[in-house]
């Protein structure tokens, strides 16, 4: 047996977050066990958790102290209400059947705790810990969490530290607001107004990257941090270099040319997927989209049917062409195609109907006197109009 448990429980200096194994004796928890208590290393005693001295709770417990202990009083915290409760909790679950009776003898627990260096108040960290560990416990026994859950969980929850999510495009359709203008008072202008929506991605078009270079990614995740970031670079050559350009200025998607040789979409495409970060394929003036995206090894995570602003004169309405044959010459990988030029409010409709996925919209918003108005409309044409706020996370 080899079962691992987490669980977060409180707040403030307080706050416990217990990480936690659970094992036989003969196998790798058990050596791990037995190793902890015969290396020490400064700041980090291991030690075992006791019920009151003298009587530890079986099976055994080993506590790891996370945060290194500097002085008597923070060793106290951990010699005191950390280890009893986490004895405690130990030997509740023992009593209400959520650890096997008879498996205390042949299984030990390690448990890594938790205790901020400013905590203060013995009774809230012995009330975290006792319920922090007693929750991991059950979900190591219960092998939690399903993977469903983790499928369903990934791109919803946002991590307590860091504050914010790392925004993925996982619930089509999306609004890319194109941000062509190369003037930082526009970039402003624009994210300080634009509703905030899990459904609105900010582009930094290709102008706006010549006037100010990458770093601008920079000014506007200054802005928005928990934006998703498109860099428009319409590489054309030395795709492996400028898509790992883009990840290091901290875009969350790039875009390389359709119009470039096969080999250089290939490098970029590969490069993109290595440092975590999409691949977009803009098939401006590209007759035959399809044919490009089947003669790809490496295939892109969006393709883009693009009319450009110099031929917005012309009669075309829209240069989106057979969506459906562009998604088949995926060889079924999952792509999403977004749609640029002539898109507006009247026919988002009949784009979504379409097969469109992401709908790229820019003067018509960048340029709205009510920049929030004009977003919202488009996102109540998409039904996209409010964010996931009315869910509430728990611990499950």
């Amino acid at each position: 047996m080899y079962l691992v448990g987490e669980a977060l429980i409180g707040e403030g200096n307080e706050v416990a977050h217990i990480d936690l194994l659970v094992g036989d004796k003969a196998g790798p928890v058990g050596m791990a066990f037995a190793n902890g208590m015969t290396n020490m290393s400064a700041g980090h005693t291991p030690l075992l958790a006791v019920v009151r001295p003298n009587l530890i709770p079986k099976p055994a417990t080993l506590i790891v102290p996370k945060v290194t202990v500097k002085n008597l009083e923070q060793a106290a915290q951990i010699f005191g209400p950390a280890q009893a409760a986490v004895a405690k909790a130990v030997a509740d679950a023992v009593e209400e059947g959520i650890i096997p009776k008879d498996q205390v003898e042949s299984i030990v627990i390690i448990v890594s705790v938790f205790v901020h260096p400013a905590a203060k108040d013995y009774t809230r960290i012995y009330k975290y810990n006792y319920g922090a560990t007693r929750l991991a416990l059950v979900r190591a026994m219960e092998s939690f969490p399903p993977v469903d859950k983790v499928t369903f969980e990934k791109d919803r929850g946002t991590h307590a530290i860091m504050g914010y999510k790392i925004m993925r495009l996982w619930d089509p359709p999306y609004l890319q607001i194109a941000i062509d203008a190369p003037d930082l008072g526009v970039v402003e202008r624009v994210l300080m107004q634009a509703p905030k929506n899990d459904h609105i991605i900010i582009e930094a078009g290709t102008p706006l990257i010549k006037r100010y270079g990458l770093e601008v990614i920079s000014k506007i995740r200054a802005i928005k941090k928990d934006a998703f970031i498109v860099a428009d670079l319409k590489t054309l050559d030395t795709g492996n270099l400028e898509a790992r350009m883009a990840a290091d200025a901290t875009a969350d998607a790039v875009v390389c040319s359709g119009l470039a040789p096969l080999e250089t979409i290939e490098k970029f495409c590969e490069e993109a997927r290595k440092v975590g970060i999409y691949s977009i394929i803009d098939m401006l003036n590209v007759d035959n989209p399809a044919k490009v995206v089947e003669a790809l090894k490496h295939k892109p995570d969006i393709v883009e049917l693009h009319r450009g602003i110099d031929t917005e004169g012309q009669k075309a309405e829209h240069a989106w062409g057979n969506i459906a044959g562009i998604k088949k010459a995926a060889g079924g990988k999952k792509l999403l195609v977004a749609v640029a030029g002539g898109v507006k409010v009247e026919n988002v409709e009949v784009a979504m109907k379409g097969g469109a996925d992401i709908l790229v919209v820019g003067r018509a918003i960048t340029n709205a006197k009510d920049i929030e108005g004009a977003t919202r409309a488009f996102l109540r044409a998409m039904h996209k109009d409010e964010i996931d706020q009315y869910r509430i996370m728990t611990d499950f």
